[in-house]
């Protein structure tokens, strides 16, 4: 846990101060003076003399009093000098503003990593380095080099970017958007995302958690801290380096290296975190949570004196999902008598264009007393007879105290911007788009289903290590780390999972032997050779088999085409496998991300997959339930749920399938990569039976 004095410090130095205004020393010392810091302020200068009223020291050891919270604006190893002689002073937190650590490398990696032992052998936690400083509004505290300090509000913002830090609270200065702590990481030498949310979840000055990462360093810790924070309070996050190019520019900003955003968007929702998709959208969604209360319902009415807003909005609201209040006969009788017959009482309720405030007003006061409605968004279009600031007033007071969820969205320029200040001044978030404000909505009413839905329990492991696969993955070590279908076969069936009846075949007499003791109508032929994993792309299977003419025939075709395709692949032989026909074609699969561990995909399989890309991703381990949501996520489930009359898929031994797969990805930390393409589903209860697979395992992974 974060200390206190990291927040709430009795006193502070800052080591660095500088007279030069143009230097962010001189920044960071007169922002913790103008903010108003109550108690002793230390600026250490090896010149002396006095900065903004306030005496400056030459060194740390003539500092006359105990430190609490040390400030580093100096070289990084002037801050390993001056490091030790704060500690002796009682310093219990330090922020250290300097760049120059291992965002450059080299050095700069060796200096952060004394920093780090350093911090460790003295107990002291350290915000940064190459950081925008720490700030807490309630206890008056602005550590950091911001312009300006910001309001007092409920908003907890922890980024690992300063820049981007520094425009959010500048557009925040002017539109009553308050925060209660800012925390600027930096390269997270010491004080990590999850340090700060475990220390936000905890904070009675915090309703609302925003935060913009580029990299998580420790997955596991922030999945378990995250799905124990946003029971609590709501999390928006913004995570940078999606693409390739963007993880990249991540690794060269923050000296950190990114995973794959597959996996960091499977963990943010499995542990309940609201992703924004943009700067405007982390905005957009915080200031909801901050200003309003989360729904309850999730119905939806939108008021309008314009029809072109309102079926936007009504088109956004369908398009994500959100439902639209119904307006009862009761509802519609009360609101006909206040408003032109020429309206719309249906939903969008449209009360035309020549609406002054008192028809918005009469509206709403009958809005606040309707128990169906627990969202309304108020639209406004500015007419010639339109009164903007009256209006916003109105829906302040109408509905401000209702326990309502109310969001505004006067859509124009100069004619609306004096209501958009009403309404965020009065607690109503103001969006100047229809669709934003819809979005926002939208976040809330998810975010209402997190609360009322405990996380279930994982799957867990089968809780061992099974011998049999254990060999199993011995045996594909000694042959480089990559298995072929008989390798991961081996280590599939130990947990669970169905193939087809299966023979291997050096020859063609010894396809069709294998072909005559099967039993079965049709058999598959796949080409055996750890040098081909993609069998189809060099003519490497035959289907449909029924005769042992056709067996023969099919050796020979097979292997004279690999050879011809892959000349230097080794062929070990051919498997000649039952045939499955009928259900659905899937892909099972599993990867490790450094950050997160395994993640399990779940989708279409066969050829399309790579093409199609209809998948699903979680972290491992998973629960029942999300393996069901997992089924669920892909474009293609209506052809599993059945369509037109075809027989629904068998549900549940997919997600028993995920779990047993789950459970293999936590017992087998060696096991790097596993696919299972493709997994025949066969009509809900008649199971599923695994048709081909790969592994890839690497040692050291235990």
């Amino acid at each position: 846990m974060l200390p206190r004095e990291l927040f709430q410090p009795k006193s502070v130095a800052v080591v660095g101060a500088s007279r030069n205004p143009e230097k962010v020393g001189y920044g960071v010392f007169a922002n913790l003076v103008q903010a108003g810091f109550p108690g002793p302020l230390y600026g250490v200068n090896p010149g002396g003399g006095e900065l903004l009223g306030r005496p400056l020291y030459a060194s740390v050891e003539a500092i006359p009093g105990p430190v609490d919270l040390g400030v580093f604006v100096v070289s990084p190893k002037d801050i390993l000098k001056a490091f030790p002689a704060l500690a002796a002073k009682g310093m219990k937190a330090a922020i250290a503003i300097s760049a120059g650590f291992k965002e450059v490398g080299g050095a700069g990696v060796t200096l952060e990593r004394e920093l780090t032992s350093i911090a460790r052998a003295t107990g002291i936690r350290v915000v940064g380095p190459n950081c925008l400083g720490v700030i807490d509004t309630h206890a008056r505290l602005n550590a950091s080099f911001s312009n300006g300090t910001p309001g007092k509000g409920n908003i907890g913002f922890l980024s690992q970017s300063g820049a981007l830090c520094t425009a959010l609270l500048d557009r925040s200065l002017g539109e009553n958007i308050g925060y209660s702590k800012v925390v600027s990481m930096g390269n997270k030498a010491d004080v990590s995302e999850s340090d700060v949310l475990e220390f936000l979840a905890d904070d009675p000055e915090t309703r609302v958690i925003m935060g913009y990462i580029e990299s998580i360093d420790d997955g596991r810790r922030f999945l378990k801290a995250a799905k124990e924070v946003t029971l609590r309070k709501p999390v928006v996050l913004l995570k940078a380096g999606a693409t390739a190019s963007g993880a990249r520019a991540a690794s060269s900003h923050t000296g950190s290296l990114a995973g794959s955003d597959s996996a960091y968007a499977a963990a943010f929702r499995q542990a309940g975190i609201l992703r924004a998709a943009s700067i405007e959208e982390l905005f957009d969604f915080t200031v909801g949570f901050s200003m309003q209360p989360v729904p309850k319902q999730g119905k939806l009415l939108i008021l309008t004196n314009a029809g072109g807003p309102g079926i936007l909005a009504a088109d956004t609201a369908d398009r994500l999902g959100i439902r639209l209040a119904e307006v009862s006969e009761s509802l519609r009788a009360q609101i006909a008598p206040k408003v032109p017959p020429t309206s719309s009482l249906v939903n969008p309720v449209d009360i035309i264009g020549d609406a002054r405030a008192d028809r918005y007003r009469d509206v709403l006061n009958i809005l606040a007393g309707d128990d169906s409605v627990d969202m309304v968004l108020v639209l406004l279009t500015p007419q010639v007879m339109t009164e903007p600031e009256e209006t916003a007033r109105a829906v302040v007071s109408g509905l401000g105290k209702t326990g309502k969820t109310v969001f505004g969205s006067f859509v124009g320029g100069t004619s609306v911007a004096s209501a958009r200040k009403i309404l965020m001044e009065g607690g109503v978030p103001s969006y100047i788009t229809p669709e934003r404000a819809v979005g926002t909505a939208h976040a809330m009413v998810r975010y209402s289903r997190i609360q009322t839905a405990d996380f279930p329990e994982d799957g867990g492991s089968l809780g061992g290590r099974p011998m049999a696969a254990q060999r199993a993955i011995g045996r594909i070590l000694g042959k480089g780390g990559q298995g072929g279908e008989e390798d991961a076969r081996a280590i599939l069936e130990v947990y669970g999972f169905s193939f087809p009846k299966n023979s291997f075949a050096q020859t063609s007499a010894d396809a069709v032997q294998a072909f005559r003791g099967m039993g079965v109508p049709q058999v598959v032929m796949k080409i055996v050779s750890p040098q081909i994993l993609h069998k189809t792309d060099v003519g490497g299977v035959r289907l449909g088999l029924a005769s042992e003419a056709d067996v023969e025939r099919a050796f020979a075709e097979i292997t004279s085409s690999v050879r011809r395709h892959a000349p230097d692949a080794w062929i070990a032989g051919v498997s000649v496998q039952e045939m499955i026909v009928g259900g659905q074609e899937l892909i099972l699969g599993l990867t490790r991300d450094p950050q997160f561990g395994p993640l399990l995909m779940f989708g279409l399989g066969g050829i399309y997959v790579e093409v199609l890309k209809d998948v699903a991703f979680r972290v491992a381990p998973v629960s029942r339930r999300d393996a069901s949501e997992m089924i669920r996520e892909i474009r293609a489930y209506p052809l599993l749920a059945g369509y037109r009359g075809t027989e629904p898929a068998d549900e549940e031994a997919i997600i028993d399938a995920m779990l047993r797969l789950s459970a293999l990805s936590c017992d087998f930390p060696e096991i790097m990569e596993l696919d299972i393409n493709p997994v025949r589903v066969m009509p809900r209860g008649k199971g599923l039976r695994a048709i081909d697979c790969r592994v890839a395992v690497a040692e050291g992974r235990k």
